[in-house]
């Protein structure tokens, strides 16, 4: 049973992160013809297309997407719920449980990110339309760093500063 659990956990766990990473796209305005961003757009474009024309954009923030990451993690936690205890939880608590997973699955794709990215920095040589993704959406997070840490000596130390900072806010708030 912890086999499928673990599994139907990963899966909805990685989609939603698809998801939670289109809405990023969308609010870094990072290059939407970029091959990795047109591979998330295809993987979402099924659901997220017909929402957005119900479902108004509020300036950059795309709802329909953020409407859509609350469904993914509605039934995630409904899944789980069903395979674990054999049926629902109460709908307050999927409800808050699945701000919770969004919340988390955000801080890890944030860190999964800012790990590839300092990963490529080191063995790439620029030319990668990932690496320059990457660098698009992380450096809103990584300047305001770099301001106070420049780099030494060809090293760039403020992605880790960034990375231990957010395993230190993910620590405290209980996702780690």
């Amino acid at each position: 049973m912890n086999a499928v659990i673990f599994l139907v956990d990963t899966l909805f766990g990685l989609y939603l992160m698809v998801v939670l990473l289109r809405l990023w796209l969308q609010l870094a305005q990072a290059d939407f013809y970029n091959p990795f961003s047109q591979f998330i757009v295809k993987a979402t474009h099924p659901v997220v297309g017909p929402l957005r024309r119900i479902i108004p954009s509020i300036g950059r923030l795309d709802t329909a997407t953020l409407l859509f990451a609350f469904i993914v993690a509605i039934a995630k936690i409904m899944v789980l719920s069903l395979i674990s205890y054999g049926g629902l939880a109460n709908p307050v608590a999927i409800l808050v449980s699945s701000v919770y997973v969004i919340v988390g699955e955000s801080f890890r794709l944030i860190l999964y990110v800012l790990i590839i990215r300092a990963i490529l920095s080191w063995v790439s040589q620029g030319q990668n339309p990932i690496e320059y993704l990457m660098q698009q959406l992380t450096e809103p997070l990584i300047s305001p760093v770099r301001k106070i840490i420049p780099p030494m000596g060809g090293l760039d130390l403020s992605p880790m500063v960034v990375i231990i900072l957010l395993l230190f806010i993910m620590k405290l708030l209980g996702f780690a």
